[in-house]
């Protein structure tokens, strides 16, 4: 049963992966009562590392994959059933980030017409047919880059933008305290009925949504002298002017720590001589695969998986898990299980949204439903 606490707006997250997204939106004060994810290994790593994480907080509710169905299969009746058996509530959001690698520019390319793309549209669908208050959809920027999926998304967009005001953002992990060049684009709607029209028709350039900005990491890519590509196994100090937590530095696992962090002894090996690894600066990121990153700078955009390589800054080794749950901004208290296989574990956590930077969304979603009145919670309404 999934009865969510007074005070709490529940959430349903669609193609949960990790659940990096939902963490963000937990942390906000926001409660996920259903998620769908259906690669099965990738449900079983998302019970074991939310159910730890929540642990850490003090929070007993044991996180499972509610649904494991491809999400073509599952009804909107089946959906409502299990996430709200006693009843639909006036109040719940959607959130999801349907997989990208059709938009994405590394990726296939085949844009809505993929079978992946063919999800976003399934996803909008979804929304019209459950009709949350709120949504938010995470995806890659390649999405509004070429014309032909630009101009099928805007066709998608006018169906939602019937019922919804609907606003979008693109936004850098970097500029929110995570050690990562990561652009994401982000879609926030609003059922029209909650909203005041006046809001939205008289926002500038028709952005009404208050999309998060740090200003403490606003503009990092341009505004630190971020460290260069030098020799391997050079002795390096930090630039002092350099915040350490935007350095891949901050997420590196000692040695002396590696059996004692969890599943920071768990990486793949590499099947290459030293002559040829020595020969790959440290900051070398701009090679195809094998990038080399440096420590004293972020990380390109975590994806793990096939031919996408990252290497240690100083020691001739791949990225561990445990590391690259950090560079997507994920607290040691989320622990995968051993046993479950290693490509699993890269692939999803390369899939997931940086937590701060999903937190930042969340935070600014529940300040924007509090302000406009939106939702009453109950001690305002007294």
């Amino acid at each position: 049963m999934n009865n969510h606490h007074e005070n709490k707006i529940p959430i349903l997250s669609f193609y949960s992966g990790g659940g990096f997204l939902d963490m963000g939106f937990e942390q906000a004060g926001f409660e996920t009562v259903w998620t769908n994810e259906f690669d099965s290994v990738f449900a079983k790593l998302h019970a074991a590392g939310i159910t730890s994480w929540r642990k850490s907080r003090g929070n007993g509710i044991k996180a499972e994959i509610f649904n494991t169905k491809s999400i073509t299969e599952v009804s909107s009746k089946e959906i409502i059933a299990e996430a709200f058996p006693d009843g639909k509530p006036e109040h719940f959001g959607m959130i999801g980030g349907p997989p990208c690698q059709d938009f994405s520019m590394n990726g296939s390319l085949k844009g809505f017409e993929g079978d992946r793309g063919k999800l976003t549209t399934l996803y909008f669908d979804k929304i019209l047919e459950l009709q949350p208050t709120f949504f938010v959809m995470e995806n890659v920027t390649g999405l509004t880059k070429r014309k032909e999926t630009k101009e099928f998304l805007l066709t998608l967009l006018k169906r939602v933008e019937k019922e919804y005001f609907v606003d979008h953002e693109k936004l850098n992990a970097l500029e929110f305290g995570v050690p990562q060049y990561r652009e994401r684009i982000f879609f926030v709607g609003i059922k029209k009925t909650k909203l005041d029209s006046k809001i939205v028709n008289q926002s500038p350039f028709g952005k009404w949504f208050p999309f998060p900005v740090d200003k403490k990491y606003k503009d990092a890519a341009t505004k630190y002298t971020w460290a260069t590509p030098v020799s391997f196994g050079k002795s390096l100090t930090k630039p002092k002017d350099l915040p350490l937590e935007l350095c891949v530095e901050s997420c590196l696992v000692p040695p002396r720590e590696i059996n004692s962090t969890a599943n920071a002894n768990e990486f793949f090996n590499l099947y290459v001589t030293v002559k040829a690894l020595n020969a790959i600066d440290e900051g070398e990121t701009n090679r195809p695969s094998f990038k080399r990153l440096h420590r004293f700078k972020y990380s390109p955009t975590a994806c793990y998986g096939n031919n996408e390589v990252h290497l240690h800054p100083y020691s001739h080794r791949r990225l561990s898990v445990r590391e690259t749950l950090r560079i997507q901004g994920v607290p040691d208290a989320y622990v995968l299980p051993t046993e479950l296989p290693l490509s699993k574990k890269f692939k999803m956590i390369g899939n997931g949204v940086p937590v701060p930077m999903a937190k930042a969304v969340a935070t600014a979603l529940m300040q924007y439903i509090k302000d406009m009145g939106i939702i009453l919670f109950n001690d305002e309404s007294r």
